[in-house]
């Protein structure tokens, strides 16, 4: 069956843990050579000025290595202690928009927090948490906890705004990026809403973005709120942002840590990294002849949740000769949809609004509990398996939230094996 082939040619078969973290299938000679490269600079662990080897960390900063927020390239989990190392950190803006239409940067601390510092620094801020408990009932009576998150921020280094935005974020996984990089943009806009002239409730929209590389406006295609256009913008940024490292594109600290080693990366790491996550392979979907996960598949289009979850794409012309014309089912459609008052941010991201997200895609999710160890999901990491992730739905998914609530119980079970089997 061809959406077993979740990656196209790109796809690998395996159900272990190194599911997220192989090269592309069909993937050769210098290109190969780039991922494997790549996937050592992934691992590296970054370390404060001067050491001999991988020095620049900070002077502040989340992270140290960008495999310890995508902990074998997947998904990150919320910490037990939220200012430990983790996938967590937080946007921040104010009110209004900077000269490109996004969001525009707090003083003193940017659009991001980083609560970690070097020896001499001190960090941004720490984190803080409240949850509380909401409960959902479905049809056949099941209760199911819902854990609800109030953020703040403490140990301020210095006075924030009033009107400051604060947005959390987990690290998604990685693998799979260069197919959904070049997903043509025409093909992309065709499946865009914004206005529901069909009628069916949803309206996805796309965000557009500003590229400081090409100093152009471009479809955001990354990051929760597709507020990221390219694959090599996304990796620069994270250098910069979440590790403090300077590179080719962003190339000066903030604040300035008194060395003179910018870049501290070259043009040759952020190709190898970049080319990396543009060539993982996709894990294979299984049982795609099991009778129920069937149903299970039938009842995700009955319910409409391939409105949003699209299953099928293919990639146009790509550099990566892997990546050029390939078929493959990720279930997203990369445009953004109000998801309900319930997951809102209420931070808005250029065009997406406080309330919009980024469809997430949904291949490899079955493969989480075994790569990662835990069935978390969300842009926060709040649901802590994929019935919780399900009924957090609003907005435009409330309708196919409260299908899922009033299935029978066969049914329910067999639409989360469907899901368990991407």
């Amino acid at each position: 069956m061809e959406r077993e082939y979740a990656g196209g040619e790109t796809t690998i078969f395996t159900m272990s843990n190194i599911a997220y973290s192989s090269p592309a299938n069909n993937l050769s000679g210098y290109f190969l050579e780039m991922h494997l490269a790549g996937d050592m600079e992934f691992e590296q662990i970054f370390v404060t000025a001067p050491a001999p080897l991988n020095q620049g960390l900070g002077p502040v900063y989340n992270n140290s290595s960008c495999i310890k927020c995508h902990p074998s390239d997947g998904r990150g989990k919320f910490p037990q202690n939220i200012n430990s190392f983790s996938s967590l950190l937080f946007r921040v803006s104010i009110s209004g928009v900077d000269a490109h239409n996004g969001p525009l940067t707090v003083p003193g601390y940017g659009t991001q927090i980083q609560n970690h510092a070097v020896v001499g620094f001190v960090p941004e801020a720490d984190y803080q948490v409240i949850w509380t408990e909401l409960t959902e009932t479905l049809s056949d009576g099941t209760i199911v906890n819902l854990r609800k998150p109030l953020y703040s921020l403490n140990n301020l280094y210095q006075e924030i705004p009033s009107d400051i935005m604060l947005s959390p974020r987990i690290a998604p996984p990685v693998f799979g990026l260069g197919l959904l990089e070049f997903i043509p943009e025409t093909d992309l806009l065709l499946m865009a809403d914004e206005f529901d002239h069909n009628g069916d409730g949803i309206s996805g929209k796309a965000n557009y973005v500003w590229n400081p590389i090409t100093q152009r406006v471009e479809l955001g295609r990354f990051g929760w709120k597709a507020n990221v256009s390219t694959i090599e913008l996304q990796v620069a940024s994270a250098y910069h942002e979440d590790m403090g490292i300077t590179n080719p594109i962003f190339s000066h600290d903030f604040p300035a840590d008194g060395w003179t080693d910018d870049p501290e990366i070259s043009d040759l790491i952020l190709n190898q990294v970049v080319i990396y996550c543009q060539t993982l392979a996709v894990p294979a979907a299984r049982k795609v002849d099991n009778p129920d996960v069937n149903n299970g598949y039938k009842l995700f289009q009955q319910m409409n949740c391939s409105n949003c979850h699209i299953p099928k794409q293919k990639t146009g012309y790509s550099p990566i000769p892997a990546l050029s014309n390939q078929v493959f089912y990720p279930f997203t459609d990369l445009l953004l949809h109000d998801m309900g008052e319930g997951l809102a941010d209420n931070r808005p991201d250029y065009l997406a609004t406080g309330r919009e997200w980024k469809t997430r895609p949904l291949w490899g999710i079955g493969l989480q509990i075994i790569v990662n160890g835990h069935t978390e999901y969300l842009h926060d990491g709040r649901a802590r398996n994929l019935t919780e992730a399900i009924l957090w739905h609003g907005g435009e998914a409330e309708n196919s939230k409260n299908a899922f609530k009033n299935l029978p119980t066969k049914d329910r079970e067999d639409l989360l094996l469907f899901l368990n089997s991407l």
